[in-house]
């Protein structure tokens, strides 16, 4: 680069945009991110073209790095749920205890044997790779599909390992700098003080920004992201300030007590800080890339490929074999946690770090301990991002296909709908963009996700690519041929079932069919107005079967959508232990049980209309009388 040009300032305008070009060309390539940002970071770092110069920033590049994962741990913790961690807690603790000291002592042996390098060095390295990569793990356990179970224990090891093994690198480094019998006993006591203070001021911190973001207009509109952004780096600062590398447990803890937190702006929040963290890491790992000297690398030759596949192929299973003693886990799933820990930022920030204070301090080795970081990186990820599809298969743990039914709306008419389907064998999950009708449909035993049903983030959170249909059932019909087409895009084989109002309903309703869609309930209708009459009482679900063929006044097939306008709605019909949404291609056949939404105000009249076309009333079988 020109002297003129060669300013920190221009080094990390530059190192934004390339890691926000590498990661985009990852996913247009569906390869691993980290793998691209890895290349472009040593392709324009000093080895390369040398238009991204690290060294240029001097100290302000540790202090970029501890914002950027304050941000990244921050939004780790946002994803994971408490019901979730509690069911797998032994596991989850087991790992980021013993399973750490498992892999400390395997590192530590791997690099003094391998590598012949001197104990303080090994020690060093095997608290480097104690961490996994929430980075890398997250993004891959989506485009895996794997499994609730072992899904949940991957995704918190690699977040609250995290927390755990900064503060025993960062101890480490301390009695490395310092040996002495004080130093060490200081040491041991640092990290569960530090562990127990970060989590304190997580707690804490965390429970007063939740508070603030449950109340509107406490926080004015259109500051809450970058209120809570601010409020999570001075608490990372605090904490640190008032117990050294408490900061990065307190980001942590905070994240996962505001995640779990009800908000009027949890999906904004959440959308707002997964785009920072991959800017974050976007630029972390380019500018972290380009400080890595490629002679360094070289230089480990094939004893540093050794020590990366040994610590895959024998320490990882070590780790998790000791991790996950006595749990319910089954074999499939620790040997797929086995083969699956990447190292990620948090591994490459500390060992930049770590090279940065011995070279401060005279001591020789840092950038061949970075270098060995960094080749560990690589080799995890390349192996979990290749060998992880595969062994997913193999191993059955990849979830069912073709399941369940993802319904945009959580108003009364599709929390009915969802119950009369979850009522058999289909899971269902509502999306809507109203926090308080999903909590209310969630306290209807559904499952429900904030946020717009047309975006590619939400829907991907929804498992749509799992589903068996996708139903559009907000009031708006404009809304609902949208999703429709968006769903259409993120997975082709979906059945679609969407409801349309009787304003346009002739053009809607080809562009329904032109998608290869189904019209919902089989004709048009209001869906505000059958959601006003279940919040009203007036409406109310119940299980009625045919009992006999019965034929429509013309002597065709009897469609329950011939019923008089606002008598009953036909929801889902029962077939065996299957249960189906009814759409304008329902056929019923004798035996077949369907969940009915009755006008009340002419009852009498709705099931007479019933009793005269072959149906007989299921007692104690109506859909509302089961607990929601």
């Amino acid at each position: 680069m020109p002297a003129a040009l060669a300013t920190a300032e221009m080094t990390v305008a530059l190192a934004l945009a390339a890691g926000v070009i590498a990661q985009s060309l990852a996913r247009h390539l569906r390869i691993p991110g980290i793998v691209v940002l890895l290349a472009v970071g040593v392709l324009l770092g000093p080895d390369g073209l040398s238009v991204i110069e690290p060294d240029l920033l001097g100290d302000a590049l540790l202090t970029l790095v501890g914002f950027a994962v304050a941000v990244i741990l921050f939004e780790g913790g946002l994803n994971l749920r408490i019901e979730r961690l509690r069911r797998e807690n032994r596991a989850i603790r087991q790992l980021v205890t013993l399973g750490a000291l498992v892999t400390l002592v395997g590192g530590s042996l791997a690099a003094r044997v391998i590598m012949g390098w001197e104990w303080t060095r090994s020690i060093l390295f095997g608290t480097l790779v104690i961490v996994t990569g929430p980075t890398v793990i997250t993004p891959l356990l989506r485009r895996l599909r794997v499994e609730h179970k072992t899904a949940t224990v991957l995704e918190a090891e690699g977040v609250l390992i995290d927390a755990v093994g900064a503060v025993v690198a960062t101890v480490a480094l301390e009695v490395a700098l310092s040996p002495t019998g004080k130093t060490f006993a200081l040491g041991l006591l640092h990290v569960p003080a530090s562990l127990a203070a970060g989590t304190a001021m997580g707690l804490l911190g965390g429970l007063l920004l939740a508070l603030l973001l449950r109340f509107r207009n406490v926080i004015p509109e259109g500051l809450e992201n970058i209120f809570t952004l601010s409020l999570v780096l001075a608490l990372f600062q605090v904490a640190n300030a008032a117990m050294a590398e408490s900061g990065i447990a307190a980001a942590t803890v905070a994240g996962i007590v505001v995640g779990n937190s009800r908000s009027h702006v949890q999906r904004e929040l959440m959308e707002f800080k997964e785009q920072l963290t991959v800017m974050f890491i976007g630029m972390l790992f380019v500018l972290l890339a380009a400080d890595v000297r490629l002679s360094e690398v070289q230089a480990l030759g094939g004893r540093g490929v050794l020590t990366a596949l040994l610590l895959m192929l024998v320490v990882r299973p070590l780790n998790v074999l000791v991790g996950t003693y006595r749990t319910e886990l089954s074999t499939r799933q620790k040997t797929f946690l086995a083969a699956i820990g990447p190292r990620g930022i948090v591994a490459a920030a500390i060992a930049a770090f770590f090279a940065a204070e011995l070279e401060a301090a005279s001591i020789a080795g840092g950038g061949e301990l970075r270098a060995l970081v960094f080749l560990v990186i690589v080799v995890t990820v390349l192996t979990a991002s290749l060998a992880g599809p595969l062994l997913a298969r193999a191993l059955g743990l990849r979830r069912p296909q073709d399941r369940g039914w993802l319904v945009l709306g959580s108003n009364e008419l599709a929390v009915a709908l969802g119950r009369a389907l979850d009522s058999g064998t289909e899971d269902v999950v509502c999306i809507d963009t109203n926090a308080s009708a999903c909590e209310a449909a969630e306290q209807a035993g559904l499952r429900a996700v904030v946020g717009n049903g047309l975006r590619e983030d939400v829907l991907a959170e929804a498992e749509i690519d799992t589903r068996r249909g996708a139903i559009a059932l907000s009031p708006n019909t404009e809304v609902n041929l949208l999703f429709m087409q968006r769903a259409r895009e993120q997975a082709r084989r979906l059945q679609l079932l969407v409801a349309i109002g009787r304003a346009r309903a002739p053009t809607a309703q080809k562009l329904v069919y032109q998608a290869g869609g189904h019209l919902l309930f089989g004709r048009p209708e209001q869906v505000d107005l059958w959601a006003i009459r279940l919040r009203r009482g007036i409406a109310e679900v119940q299980r009625w079967q045919l009992t006999r063929q019965a034929r429509d006044d013309d002597g065709g097939e009897l469609l329950l959508a011939d019923a008089h306008d606002g008598l009953l709605l036909a929801l889902a019909y029962h077939r065996g232990s299957t249960a189906a949404p009814v759409d304008d291609g329902t056929r019923f056949k004798r035996g077949d049980e369907v969940s009915l939404l009755i006008n009340l105000e002419c009852e009498d009249e709705a099931k007479q209309w019933l009793t005269d076309h072959g149906f007989e009333r299921q007692n104690g079988r109506d859909d509302d009388s089961h607990p929601g």
